[in-house]
């Protein structure tokens, strides 16, 4: 039997969501499809504009089985974490096969360069074409010494999943469908564009209604990182020894304690810090880290010891019970570290969100869809 998994964030669930869900369920009619959800922060370093909780509603109301969490403390950390966190949690759940979408729709050069990149010589190159200025895209590019076509946002989150199948040794087999829009397209006006393009016309105050099934569209709120500049701001003004949280490296504490008092938002202070070596998400990722005190020794201290179920349908709900001998539970463990952290960023969520999300997080009551 195939067990199919999918990776997502929903930052907010529209109308290419559907399609994904959709491709996926027609390779692989009659298979329970397992979906990891990202929750309130996100791997670009981004506020969710619609709750962990109503995203799994969403997922499980357009033909998701099975919606389980992937952790804050991995979520909103760097592509290679993300992934190896998400894919493991499949590992876990016993999946067979992986669909995600694709720039290029080729798996079999995404295969390829995830094979070369685990090469302590390529890693060498890479940071060496980087510490010249240049992105990390064309970095990869130019120490594969190939075109720089493969190196798309969801193509190279794709080969971050191929690298953690590799490294985890797991028998996951990939598989991807055409994405049908640019990421980087904040302009393209078709009824599937990016999740970009979609916060960036709602920020403007622009009508979305085209791009977003009705469902998620009730259930956006327009908020964002800079609606908690304040309480980054004081944080940074008080806090004596910001080198000691997660992402934040190279001096850069000096620079944010030297900056913040000029700065009145969260664009003013990103252009203040900015770097060559400190690319825009990373900056977005280290204020969420500050915000939520994540120590730099997360990844060393914290693992995966049990997966949350957030949501299923009667499909879902079956093949749980029928999953043999998992290596891990399934209710969060009140003095684990990936319990601490998800409780603090809802704390944080809870600030700038109109939805009662501790209450969901605490009540550990995953979702039931008929």
């Amino acid at each position: 039997m195939h067990v199919v998994g999918i990776i997502c964030e929903y930052n907010p669930f529209h109308k290419g969501h559907i399609h994904h869900i959709n491709e996926a369920k027609k390779m692989f009619p009659d298979s329970p499809l397992i979906l990891v959800l990202n929750g309130y922060f996100l791997e670009r370093g981004e506020v969710s504009i619609i709750s962990k909780e109503n995203k799994t509603l969403l997922a499980l109301i357009y033909g998701v089985d099975l919606v389980v969490e992937l952790p804050f403390i991995y979520g909103s950390q760097s592509a290679d974490i993300f992934a190896d966190a998400a894919i493991k949690i499949l590992g876990y759940l016993g999946c067979t096969d992986l669909v995600f979408g694709s720039e290029s729709n080729n798996i079999v050069a995404l295969k390829k360069i995830a094979l070369k990149q685990d090469n302590i010589k390529y890693q060498a190159k890479v940071k060496e074409l980087m510490d010249t200025g240049i992105n990390y895209p064309t970095a990869m590019a130019k120490a594969l010494n190939i075109t720089d076509d493969l190196f798309n946002p969801n193509d190279l989150l794709g080969i971050s999943y191929l690298k953690a199948i590799l490294k985890n040794n797991l028998n996951i087999e990939a598989h991807t469908i055409k994405r049908t829009s640019n990421y980087h397209d904040l302009e393209e006006d078709k009824e599937i564009i990016s999740a970009s393009n979609i916060r960036k016309r709602l920020q403007n105050n622009e009508d979305i209604s085209l791009y977003l099934p009705k469902k998620s569209l009730n259930l956006i709120e327009n908020i964002s990182l800079n609606d908690l500049f304040k309480y980054l701001k004081y944080k940074i003004i008080v806090d004596n020894d910001l080198a000691k949280y997660l992402t934040v490296d190279e001096g850069i504490d000096n620079r944010l304690k030297e900056k913040i008092l000029e700065c009145s938002n969260i664009n003013e202070l990103i252009a203040a810090i900015k770097t060559k070596r400190y690319t825009y998400n990373k900056i977005c990722r280290m204020f969420i880290h500050i915000l939520t005190n994540v120590p730099k020794e997360i990844n060393k201290i914290a693992s995966i010891e049990y997966i949350r179920i957030l949501g299923f349908n009667e499909i879902g709900r079956k093949y749980l019970h029928d999953l043999k001998d998992p290596e891990v539970g399934f209710v969060p463990i009140p003095n684990s570290i990936i319990y601490k952290y998800e409780l603090i960023a809802a704390e944080l969520y809870s600030l700038i969100s109109k939805n009662d999300v501790l209450t969901f997080e605490k009540s550990n009551k995953p979702i039931f869809f008929k």
